[in-house]
């Protein structure tokens, strides 16, 4: 059985420590029908960002499971950047000097209203698919069955907790300040921070760096003629060409950068264009016999510090300036999430996570390739949180994609894991207070 393969560590009280850890494992064991049960119900919610009924509807879901734990819950209105909102909940402890931990997991999935992926579909015994299955439902399962073990084993008032489950972390609300206030005053005097992501679906690592992400813009204008024309001193290369010669060059001279990465997402080019960024939906007018009028691009760049990321916009705003003959072009980027860097506090909470898999049995758990996980909202914490660590929620496959796929064999040890660190860490905070 797993309970046999708990170890004895080097704790105070080594003794009862076990024994604890028994009673949360057990129950995660014991309850794991009502976990998935949960998981189905959610999933079958269609959470779409943009659908705010649905966000509001998970939430409510995952608000009444921590209210019967013991929170305060209360729901932050998103009007003010145009999104559903959030869940932040907060739960007294026991003691005054009870370390303080932030949990933090997401309502919405990339999947809108109008997406044909839509119910938890059952596939075995041991996976299941379903539209935010592992991002981040999983996780917010995992995270709500970690702290029932906990209040199972008797231990839950050892700590102070407070959980934010964001619901625009697939699409992030406009302006950016109010979109992101909860969560990080939230984050204000916490201990410890930790995300519920899947990182990269592989149960053997765990996230402690992300990279910053931020979207770009490109629009493109030429002078419009007939095709026969183009070339010509008066006419010039028209906005197609010039687009295509811009992204090449980014290709060119930024592709080899370790840990950098930009992706031009969408293009439309043609005489008559739109591109809705909030849709991501475009149209465009053209033909053959035409020289191009206006292109317009939108993409994406992540960067592992903010340094990377000054480098990299410095280099692609002056690949633009080169204009082709009689075009010009505007590179515009957006605000998004900052990096999240790989600091000697995130390391301390990884050891202290991998010690716990190996004590259950699970074997090493290794921080995950930045390349290999993407943007997340524990970034929005970094500054402010000494250890932060992402990336241990239900793992899988097919993220953000119509394959999202759930292996269920990891749940009840994602959920015993989680929980046996939140009670070692509490531990291990109490007696390092002054």
């Amino acid at each position: 059985m797993l309970i046999s393969l708990l170890l004895v560590t080097a704790h105070p009280s080594a003794a009862e420590t076990p024994a604890i850890e028994q009673r949360i494992v057990e129950h995660v064991e014991a309850h794991q029908d009502e976990a998935l049960a949960l998981l189905q119900r959610t999933v079958d919610i269609n959470s779409g960002t943009m659908n705010f009924s649905g966000v509001r509807r998970v939430g409510a879901v995952f608000r009444g499971e921590l209210e019967g734990l013991g929170f305060e819950a209360r729901w932050i209105e998103g009007a003010e950047f145009e999104r559903a909102g959030h869940v932040v909940a907060q739960r007294a402890p026991g003691s005054v000097d009870a370390p303080h931990l932030l949990l933090i997991g997401h309502l919405d999935t990339v999947f809108e209203a109008d997406s044909p992926f839509q119910r938890f579909e059952r596939l075995s015994a041991t996976s299941a698919k379903g539209p935010g299955v592992i991002d981040m439902k999983g996780g917010n399962v995992v995270m709500v069955y970690a702290l029932k073990a906990l209040e199972a084993a008797g231990v839950l008032d050892d700590l102070r907790l407070t959980v934010v489950l964001t619901g625009d972390e697939e699409k992030t609300g406009r302006p950016l300040e109010p979109a992101r206030r909860a969560l990080i005053e939230a984050a204000r005097g916490v201990d410890a921070a930790i995300g519920f992501e899947d990182g990269d679906g592989e149960p053997e690592t765990a996230v402690i760096a992300r990279r910053g992400f931020s979207s770009w813009s490109l629009e493109v204008a030429g002078v419009p003629a007939h095709s026969s024309q183009i070339f010509q001193a008066e006419v010039g290369a028209g906005a197609i060409y010039e687009a295509s010669r811009i992204l090449t060059a980014f290709y060119a001279e930024l592709s080899s950068e370790t840990d950098l990465t930009f992706s031009p997402g969408v293009i439309v080019g043609g005489t008559d264009v739109e591109l809705d960024a909030s849709q991501g939906r475009g149209r465009a007018f053209g033909k053959t016999n035409v020289v191009a009028q206006r292109a317009l691009v939108m993409g994406d760049l992540r960067a592992l510090s903010p340094q990377q990321y000054e480098r990299a916009m410095a280099k692609m705003r002056s690949i633009v300036e080169a204009h082709l003959p009689r075009t010009r072009a505007s590179l515009t980027f957006s605000e998004s999430y900052p990096p999240l860097p790989a600091t000697e506090g995130n390391r301390r909470l990884l050891a202290a996570y991998d010690q716990v898999s190996r004590d259950l049995g699970h074997g090493p758990v290794s921080a995950v390739n930045p390349r290999n996980a993407g943007a997340a909202d524990v970034s929005f914490v970094a500054d402010q949180v000494s250890m932060v660590l992402d990336g241990i929620g239900l793992m899988g496959s097919g993220g953000h994609t119509v394959e999202e796929t759930a292996d269920l064999t990891t749940l009840p040890m994602q959920t015993a894991r989680a929980a046996v660190l939140l009670h070692r860490l509490g531990r291990m905070l109490r007696r390092e207070r002054p």
